[in-house]
């Protein structure tokens, strides 16, 4: 493989001072009214200058092939931002979807905003050339949350009031952003707002990115980090504390199939639902937001992707709820691993996958002087088995000798009305020690009336050291140990009464201007739990990996995995299958490619080969996108396993299938399907919701839910080959006083 001509690791961190790091510029105000309608043809846009910008990828500092013009001013009550995107070849810019939220490989204009100047977390506004709104929050500097480096804190699912426009010529296409302060939730020093800010253009068929400021691509997705950001400041901006009053009214109809008295047959149950309830947010303080929720429902969420486990420890799902989503990274409390937390919100009102009625609840989260403090309060409502719980969440933490350091600490609680009980509590760190140097130091401790609550038998403690950065040496170097009765009640436990030792090592380099090849990575894994009871192990992994990153955007990945797995009791899996107790060792290879976002069929896609426990195991998965028009977006991800024990006689297959189509009438108007078939589970789902957005915070939902049973004859009762159909019609309006 050529490489052509390479720079140093240090090179590119040496090409410039960050513009982050300068004294903050002041943003233009605006003389004269703006029209929201894309053109950016008024006086007012032509005395801003627009912002100086750089080439961000796919050659650091390289000539940009397009003229871009990206401006950035404000008034007494909005941020602007607007873009001239000019492009030679304008039938070939990407504007695949219509749909709120959904990137579809498209060219983009982006805002990142450092609302709170902590240089941790930001909110990240963009559109496309359709217009199309996606907005998330970022936090921890978008750096991982300890145990996997590309495990980027991104919050997909956070939504805010904001308003965007498009237009597309001959020249290019043409944008302007308007976002109510309220949105931004900014404090004001009399009059004065000082706040981080990166804009960027993206052209997706040459992968091509235009940043300002200038930021080295040192550290993955490092364009996005609120520490890299440039300073600016707003004069005479206040801000402001909108009350939003959000009722909503559901109806529908709902059938679950259910065992009879005599345990002979299933029959089908029908329910009809009629509900009213409702959200307010109001800001206490120009930091600090309450949520109140009563009579809650999350009926138009989107249902979970299912996951093949092939593993002894326990799946953990992402959270989709809306109301869990802002400021959600003032919650975290990392634990071990990339899953494991001390609270896990997922805990609260879900069991077991169904949804358990929640009674109503409030959530306060912000900054009151130098703390960030987060304060849940949630009750649910008896479903069996579970009896009627009130949940609660207490959290504070403080930056410390830099912008880039806090302490902290957490409680959670779990009470139900029967009197059961389970308290959590813990304090954790990260600081920076030196340039990309950070320590991270945690202890965590539960109490549970049913388990023992002495620190040796209930607590956690870890500390991570680590360097961070996707170019020259990096490494990470840990070390974690748990109790074996930690049991945080609404957190989530992979794994206790283990001691882990965690080492990773990395080096990275850009390869020279003429080589096809951006940036390559090699790197060495290792992480070992010994048990606590006699100091064996447990599992032990070892990973040696190679990352290849072309300047076209296609991503390569290989890894060569030796793994030991001792188990003190059988391990089972599909079709009646399962391995004995004793200890096993074996050897995987795998591979990766991830095509490019800028086409309009794409795919990513898997192979994994090698021994598995005493046999073998064969994964193949695959993950194709097609933006067929505009209006139409086919996706679909398949994964394959075929394990054999031929010294057993034994073997299994398993199909994971999930079929997504996504249609869009128009920005507003949408449609999305949702299929997933598990062979390991025997199921069959449909999930289809309809959405009309008449405006932001105003929506009209019609969601359809069914599950089929595709193995109806494996147990004593036939089961019905419906197991569940529900059909629901929610509608939401929000006053904003």
């Amino acid at each position: 493989m050529c490489l052509g001509g390479w720079a140093p690791p240090f090179a590119i961190a040496q090409m410039s001072v960050l513009d982050g790091q300068q004294n903050p510029m002041s943003l233009t105000r605006l003389n004269s009214a703006i029209d929201l309608d894309g053109w950016v043809e008024e006086e007012a846009w032509e005395a801003i200058a627009p912002m100086p910008l750089t080439m961000y990828e796919p050659v650091f500092d390289g000539e940009m092939t397009e003229r871009t013009e990206i401006r950035v001013a404000y008034d007494d009550e909005y941020l602007y931002v607007s873009g001239r995107f000019f492009d030679s070849e304008p039938q070939a810019i990407r504007a695949n979807s219509r749909y709120r939220d959904g990137y579809s490989g498209d060219d983009t204009m982006g805002l990142i905003i450092d609302t709170f100047n902590d240089n941790e977390s930001a909110l990240w506004f963009s559109t496309t050339p359709n217009g199309v709104r996606l907005d998330m929050a970022v936090s921890n500097d978008l750096e991982g949350g300890g145990g996997d480096p590309f495990d980027r804190v991104i919050n997909l699912s956070w939504n805010t009031f904001w308003d965007a426009a498009t237009q597309k010529t001959d020249e290019g296409w043409f944008a302007e952003m308007r976002i109510p302060y309220s949105s931004l939730g900014f404090q004001d020093k009399t009059g004065e707002v000082v706040m981080g800010m990166t804009v960027y253009r993206f052209i997706a068929r040459k992968n091509e990115r235009h940043v300002f400021p200038t930021i080295p691509p040192n550290w993955n997705m490092g364009f996005a980090k609120p520490s890299q950001a440039r300073k600016v400041v707003l004069e005479d901006v206040y801000s402001q504390r909108p009350v939003y009053i959000t009722p909503y009214s559901l109806g529908g109809f709902g059938q679950q199939a259910r065992l009879n008295e005599a345990e002979t047959a299933y029959e089908m149950e029908d329910d009809y639902v009629g509900e009213i309830g409702g959200d307010v947010k109001l800001n206490v303080t120009s930091n600090l937001t309450m949520d109140l929720t009563a009579n809650t429902d999350f009926a138009q969420v989107e249902a979970d992707d299912q996951q093949v486990n092939l593993t002894r420890l326990s799946l953990f799902f992402p959270e989709k709820r809306r109301f869990f989503q802002e400021r959600a990274s003032i919650f975290e409390f990392r634990t071990q691993g990339p899953f494991d937390r001390l609270f896990n919100s997922r805990q609260i009102g879900l069991y077991k996958g169904e949804s358990v009625p929640i009674i109503g609840g409030a959530r306060l989260v912000g900054r009151v002087g130098v703390w960030d403090v987060g304060l849940i309060n949630m009750q649910t409502a008896k479903h069996q088995p579970l009896a009627s719980e009130n949940f609660g969440v207490f959290r504070l933490r403080r930056q410390v000798f830099n912008p880039n350091s806090y302490i902290g600490g957490m409680l959670t609680s779990r009470i139900d009305v029967d009197g059961s009980y389970n308290f959590a509590y813990g304090f954790d760190s990260n600081i920076r020690v030196g340039d990309q140097e950070y320590l991270q130091v945690k202890w965590a401790h539960s109490i549970d009336e049913d388990l023992d609550s002495s620190p040796t038998a209930s607590g956690l403690a870890r500390v991570w050291f680590e360097k961070r950065g996707q170019v020259g040496f990096g490494y990470a170097v840990a070390t974690t140990w748990s109790g074996p009765d930690f049991n945080p009640g609404i957190g989530f436990v992979s794994r206790r009464d283990f001691t882990e030792p965690f080492l990773r090592l990395a080096y990275g380099w850009f390869a020279g201007a003429d080589s096809p090849i951006r940036l390559i990575r090699p790197g060495l894994l290792s992480f070992i739990y010994f048990r606590n009871t006699d100091g064996s192990i447990e599992t032990a992994n070892f990973w040696h990996s190679w990352d290849i990153e072309m300047k076209s955007g296609d991503e390569y990945e290989f890894e060569l995995r030796a793994r030991i797995e001792d188990l003190l009791e059988p391990l089972s899996f599909p079709e009646d299958t399962s391995v004995p107790a004793g200890r096993y060792e074996f050897f995987e290879l795998a591979g990766e490619y991830r095509m490019r976002d800028g086409t309009l069929f794409r795919t990513d896609a898997g192979l994994t080969v090698g021994s598995f426990f005493d046999g073998w195991n064969v994964e193949a998965a695959l993950e194709p996108t097609w933006n067929v028009s505009r209006a139409l977006e086919l996706g679909a991800a398949y994964q394959f396993n075929r394990v054999r024990f031929p010294d057993r006689d034994e073997d299994f297959y398993v199909h994971l299938a999930r079929v997504r189509a996504q249609v869009s009438f128009n920005t507003r108007a949408s449609v999305q399907t949702f299929l997933q078939y598990n062979t390991a589970a025997d199921a069959l789902s449909a999930n289809m919701r309809f959405r009309y957005n008449f405006k932001e915070g105003n929506d009209l939902w019609i969601v359809y839910n069914e599950g089929w049973n595709t193995d109806r004859y494996g147990g004593l009762v036939t089961l019905p080959v419906t197991n569940n159909r529900t059909i629901l019609l929610k509608y939401t309006y929000t006053f904003i006083r």
